[in-house]
């Protein structure tokens, strides 16, 4: 399954809709206008390459606006899927769009299998839901790395964030080559469309790095698309600080296109606070 690194998709511009009407009835110039912006939402989606299976969502929004940041549960899987390929393959159309969320959700239950002594956690972004939610099933469930319980209200899903340690785009170290330990990796970093610039991938950000903090690391790591300014000063804007690769070496990246460069960027982790 292919992994796609983060701050690709966290700050395009916003599209807009403009929608005019000459009706002299103020009631039904509201209506009509509800009516042409629900169908204007659908059409700009599927042109955004959102999975026309997943278009209807967009119908009815949530009522609660609070964001929850957590860790992801089995019943999170589609909509995980959905936003990693509308925000990393945006240009797709049905029915490779469809595809692809079906490769990714294949991916998340069957290939999040890591290494001996190495962690990993997918997080999302929530709106209406809560962390107090009433949960079904055992804590000890477990389902291709993601919590197997069941919520009676999981809220929509707005923005994904994966955490681990298994090294895989950080040098190695001695002769043997050994993975590096202490150290998290932060990837596949996306936010819906219609909920960025909304303090969401900052939020997943902060809940990544208390993630890592409990897993012992002292510092936490990523790769950032050198032509992506915005999603650049995010990351600088918490902290990460751009690390220059020495010349002649050659540090493993995140496998995509070959012509996308990158920067290597890293936080060191204050200790958690003893209460």
């Amino acid at each position: 399954m292919q992994t796609v690194p983060l701050g690709i998709s966290v700050s395009p511009k916003q599209a807009t809709n403009t929608i005019s009407t000459h009706s002299p009835s103020k009631t039904h110039l509201n209506y009509k206008k509800s009516s042409l912006s629900s169908k204007a939402s659908l059409s700009n989606s599927s042109k955004l390459g959102i999975c026309k299976a997943s278009q209807v969502v967009e119908l009815f929004p949530t009522v609660s606006p609070e964001i929850v940041v957590r860790e992801a549960r089995v019943e999170d899987c589609w909509e995980v899927a959905e936003t990693h390929c509308s925000s990393f393959f945006p240009d797709y159309s049905f029915p490779l769009d469809f595809v692809l969320r079906i490769d990714r959700l294949l991916g998340m239950l069957l290939g999040f299998s890591v290494p001996a002594g190495c962690k990993r956690t997918c997080l999302v972004a929530v709106i209406g839901s809560s962390d107090q939610n009433l949960l079904f099933g055992s804590e000890d469930l477990r389902i291709g790395g993601l919590d197997g319980r069941f919520s009676l209200n999981k809220g929509y899903v707005t923005g994904i964030l994966t955490v681990d340690t298994v090294a895989d785009f950080l040098p190695r170290k001695g002769p043997l080559r050994q993975r590096r330990t202490g150290i998290a990796y932060i990837s596949n970093v996306a936010v819906r469309e219609g909920y960025r610039r909304k303090g969401i991938a900052k939020r997943l950000i902060a809940k990544a790095e208390a993630q890592a903090r409990s897993w012992g690391c002292r510092a936490i790591a990523l790769h950032c698309d050198l032509n992506n300014a915005g999603a650049t000063k995010l990351y600088k804007g918490q902290g990460f600080k751009c690390v220059k690769v020495p010349d002649g070496a050659n540090w493993p990246q995140p496998k995509t296109s070959p012509n996308i460069k990158f920067n290597f960027m890293m936080k060191l982790l204050n200790p958690p606070t003893a209460v």
